[in-house]
């Protein structure tokens, strides 16, 4: 029993056994082995638990298979151990050997279920596995009872608000007998993640009659919901509330402050928040970056950018997507380049459609139509709707046809039935007066579409531009 707690002690303790800097547990579990204690079942925990947390998830459940009499306590550590790394399969498995062995689980193992990480490189199918997955856990939670938990109930609100399942989310928030500052939080963010910024704010104001109080997460996601909806009396409002609450030096909060400002015109009050940050991160820059370039001031934006590479922060795709709609709003044409090529060939970033649109946007209004195409035909990433979208656009401006149809052709491709890239196309060649059967054929799809009589009649003007 000492030895077993002198090991639990050392385990607890995170220090390093043997003065190396390696991990407690490397260290522990021969001495747990050769002492006897291994079989002890709080020392498997821990050294499971502590396995778990220092990534070593192969040694983790080693311990466990070794360990004969296991407790619910040992299974969570797997359970959670497994969730936190995103490892599903897994996950379930342990979970469905724990139910066989007669443990039904309990508000932790339903949490750490729920709680599964993103591991897939698709965001839809994992999205879709863990709603499969999730309505299984919410039918199990309901028949143990645990659904009146508010971790458990908490975690529900999540994983639906995850899988963009809104109003179900709204359901389990509702049904909840009690509420804590983290359930309230979880279906604020719902909302605002979601585009239902107002909303959000109507869950604040219950929030606040139901005597929670909000936390810096609260007000992070109602300053971004502020943002988004450029609601900038609200921004102004919460700002004044977080200096009340002393919430204000939280990072998450003052980089959601620059944002809501930055897009609702306030660039002083922006400008002023950046400069209060005592230790701002990737996430700080980027957003005063982005504000400077949607507000318009391209060379404040491109400064600021320069002088976070110079103080050593590596930047990302969202930084750089700031500095290169900043060259875009500017005309900076060879800027733009050189930080597109610092980003994919420097920073080893792929680029997304966002950065290639504020491209070929640029090239488009400066005329450089063939630039802009060029540039399309050889990235060998693939190009989606909104990219080729801005190419048309350009087409349109210049009265490019020869490359319009090109375009056409792409989005054709891209996607057959939707009628708005149609009605772009036949925009396209009514503003250059060319109604080729190409232009002909574009008209009768919209109509087949039924995309609307009088959205038809605009565009197909035939037989010398008379409409019939």
């Amino acid at each position: 029993m000492r030895r077993a707690a002198a090991l639990l002690r050392l385990l607890r303790s995170g220090a390093s056994a043997d003065g190396r800097g390696r991990p407690a547990c490397a260290t522990v579990h021969p001495l747990a082995v050769k002492s006897g204690s291994g079989s002890d079942a709080r020392v498997a925990t821990a050294l499971a638990d502590s396995y778990a947390k220092s990534g070593l998830v192969d040694h983790a459940r080693r311990v466990f298979d070794e360990t004969l009499l296991r407790d619910q306590v040992l299974w969570n550590v797997m359970v959670s151990c497994y969730s936190s790394y995103g490892l599903v399969r897994e996950c379930w498995d342990v979970f469905g050997s724990m139910r066989r062995s007669g443990f039904p689980g309990d508000g932790f193992t339903f949490s750490a279920l729920l709680s599964v990480r993103a591991s897939s490189s698709s965001c839809y199918d994992h999205a879709n596995l863990l709603l499969l997955l999730g309505s299984s856990v919410h039918g199990i939670v309901i028949r143990l009872g645990l659904h009146l938990d508010v971790v458990v109930a908490t975690a529900l609100v999540n994983m639906y608000a995850k899988c963009g399942q809104v109003a179900e989310a709204s359901r389990v928030f509702d049904a909840m007998v009690l509420r804590n500052t983290v359930s309230w939080n979880a279906i604020i963010v719902c909302f605002g993640k979601h585009d239902r910024g107002k909303e959000a704010f109507d869950l604040f104001v219950s929030m606040m009659r139901d005597r929670c109080c909000p936390d810096e997460l609260t007000l992070a996601s109602l300053l971004s919901s502020c943002a988004d909806m450029a609601a900038a009396n609200e921004a102004t409002q919460l700002h004044a509330y977080t200096v009340k609450r002393g919430l204000q030096d939280f990072l998450q909060v003052g980089n959601a402050l620059i944002m809501a400002y930055g897009k609702t015109g306030f660039v002083q009050e922006a400008t002023h928040t950046f400069g209060m940050i005592r230790n701002p991160d990737l996430v700080t820059w980027s957003s005063m970056v982005s504000s400077f370039a949607y507000l318009g001031f391209a060379k404040s934006a491109i400064n600021l950018f320069d002088r976070m590479l110079q103080q050593g922060i590596r930047a990302d795709g969202i930084a750089f997507l700031g500095v290169l709609s900043a060259c875009s709003h500017a005309g900076l044409i060879e800027d733009a380049f050189k930080y597109f090529l610092l980003m994919v060939r420097d920073h080893k970033i792929d680029p997304t459609p966002q950065h290639l649109a504020c491209l070929v946007d640029l090239l488009g209004r400066a005329g450089r139509i063939r630039d802009a195409y060029e540039f399309l035909v050889n990235m060998s990433c693939d190009t989606n709707v909104d990219v080729i979208g801005a190419f048309l656009g350009a087409c349109r401006m210049r009265g490019n046809i020869e490359l319009a149809k090109w375009a056409a052709s792409r989005l054709f491709s891209l996607k057959p039935d939707d009628p708005i890239n149609y009605v772009l196309i036949s925009n396209t060649y009514a503003a250059a007066g060319d109604w080729s059967e190409l232009a002909k054929m574009v008209c009768a799809k919209l109509l087949a579409l039924e995309f609307g009589v009088a959205k038809f009649l605009q565009c197909s003007l035939v037989n010398g531009g008379q409409a019939k």
